[in-house]
Parts: structure tokens; C-alpha cells; sequence
């Protein structure tokens, strides 16, 4: 599978540094800032940035995830929420024009959060496969407790074992084959090796279990009234963690919404439709942004 190349840098926000990926573009169009999902990291997104041709495309690793430290402020939404916005404030400031904000998953809840706070900052929005369901409530809470246990067991052993029990291959292929919707077994095989590769390149376990625990504490409809700005939504209807159900609800919400609905697939919409994804991007900047 062919990815357009693209080239690290580190972004300096005080004594902090964060490691992002610049896939190049049309420099005259306003770029598009990419925030990846929990436990992933820039590569996530390697797809949907790559196939992204007509503006330049920037996706760092979240704190605490890739080749990011870890903030001295811990791992909490506020946290991530005012790195975020500082990242966006410099990244505008380098480029003399504030990105575009994209998120998925637990990227989805830190930018429609960044936004709701920042109304003056953020003129439109981008989710995919956005958190929309409360981990914590409903159907999936006892699978959320279980969850949660892992990540607090693993931060509680010694270093050695803790590390192994978060980074077991066989929890994560179960993972990665749980999530997967695809048919083709070319693409299942890509997905499942980028989870190998990519999905345990976390920082620390205590970090990494502070981050659980931000990302099913919170959703993106907590600020559903508070994003008023041009908001484009893409989702697929398979997606058994965050379903379709609530996420038409919460785009309902929405003043000023585009919804993208892909039939067949889940919350891998960034590996199994990434190509959709992209066109539907590319389409929402040009129609409501480049104007």
C-alpha cells in the first residue's frame, strides 16, 4: 500500500517538543492539522493525510504517544486541550494562517473540545468517527470497566511486566481483528500490522492509563451546542465504538453540519475508507473554506 512521503519535524512549545509529520501541499490553501486516535500515532493517519493532494497536511503525535513526550501537566483533557491550541497557535504562526482541525476517535473529542472553548480560534471542524457514545453509560460500560482495569493493573506492575501486559501482541491483534470491518485480506493484513507496529508506542503506562481514562470520560456531544462553526462529520455505520445511532443524533445537533455516512464499514475509517475520507475533506475545503 503506497503512502505519499512525508517529513518529520519538531514543533517547540516552551520546554516541550512535539514530533509531527508535514505531507506537502498547495501552500496558498489554508492546511489541515490532523489529531490521531488513542494508543495510535501519526501513522494513523498516514493514509487519509497521504491521499490529501491539494493542501499540506500536518499530524503530530499526541503527548505521550509515538515520538511525543509525555506533558508535565499529565494526560488530562484540559491537558491535551491547551496543547492542542498552543500547537495551533504556532503551526498558524509558521504558516501565517490558522490550520484546519481534523480529529479522530479520541482526537475527535480534543478538537470538537478545543473548539467548543475557542469559538473565536476555530472557524470549522473536522470528525471522523467521532466519539459520540459514553463509554462509561450504556451496553459497553462493562466492557469500559474491564478495560479500564487493564490500563490501571498495567501501570500498577513492575515496570517489565506492566510494559509486556499493555503491549501484548495477542490483546492487540484481538483488538485490531475486533475493530476491522474490511473483507479484502490484503488490507486486513496492513491494518493488523500497523496495530503491531504502531500501537504500543506509547511513552509510559502511567501516561498511557491517565489517557484511558480522559478518553471514556468524555465525548463530543458534551460541547454538541457549543460548535456552531462549519462542521463536516464523517462516520461509517458499522462502527461498534462509537454507533451510528448516536452520532446522527449529536450531527442533528449541529447548526451548520456536513455528514458523510459510509455504509459497510466501522471505526477504521481512516484504513478502510481512507481514499472516501479524503475526498469528502477535500470537498468540505473547497465548498466552505476556499472561497
Amino acid at each position: 500500500m503506497r503512502i505519499r512521503e512525508s517529513q518529520r519535524t519538531d514543533i517547540r512549545l516552551g520546554s516541550h517538543s512535539t514530533a509531527a509529520w508535514n505531507y506537502p501541499g498547495d501552500r496558498r490553501r489554508r492546511p489541515l492539522l490532523m489529531v490521531h486516535g488513542f494508543r495510535g500515532d501519526h501513522h494513523g493517519m498516514d493514509l487519509i493525510a497521504g491521499s490529501i493532494t491539494d493542501r499540506e497536511v500536518i499530524v503530530p503525535d499526541l503527548p505521550g504517544f509515538g515520538l511525543t513526550a509525555p506533558l508535565g501537566s499529565g494526560s488530562s483533557l484540559s491537558a491535551f486541550v491547551d496543547h492542542l491550541l498552543a500547537l495551533l497557535t504556532e503551526v498558524g504562526r509558521q504558516r501565517g494562517v490558522t490550520p484546519i482541525l481534523v480529529g479522530h476517535s479520541f482526537g475527535s473529542i480534543l478538537v470538537s473540545h478545543l473548539a467548543a472553548s475557542h469559538r473565536d480560534v476555530i472557524d470549522e471542524l473536522v470528525l471522523i468517527n467521532p466519539i459520540t457514545s459514553p463509554a462509561l453509560e450504556g451496553p459497553a460500560r462493562f466492557l469500559t470497566a474491564v478495560t479500564r482495569a487493564y490500563y490501571a493493573l498495567g501501570a500498577r506492575l513492575p515496570e517489565r511486566v506492566g510494559r509486556s501486559l499493555l503491549s501484548n501482541r495477542v490483546i492487540v491483534r484481538a483488538m485490531s481483528v475486533a475493530m476491522a470491518t474490511t473483507r479484502d485480506p490484503g488490507l486486513r493484513s496492513y491494518i493488523h500490522d500497523q496495530h503491531s507496529r504502531h500501537f504500543s508506542s506509547f511513552a509510559d503506562r502511567t501516561s498511557l492509563s491517565e489517557a484511558f481514562a480522559t478518553s471514556v470520560a468524555h465525548t463530543v456531544t458534551e460541547v454538541a451546542d457549543h460548535l456552531s462553526m462549519p462542521t463536516l462529520v464523517i462516520a461509517g455505520d458499522q462502527d461498534a465504538i462509537a454507533p451510528i445511532g448516536p452520532t446522527r443524533a449529536f450531527v442533528e445537533k449541529l447548526p451548520d453540519v456536513e455528514f458523510v455516512e459510509l455504509d459497510g464499514v466501522g471505526h477504521l475509517v481512516h484504513y478502510e475508507r481512507s481514499e472516501e475520507a479524503a475526498s469528502a475533506i477535500m470537498d468540505f475545503c473547497h465548498r466552505r473554506i476556499d472561497r
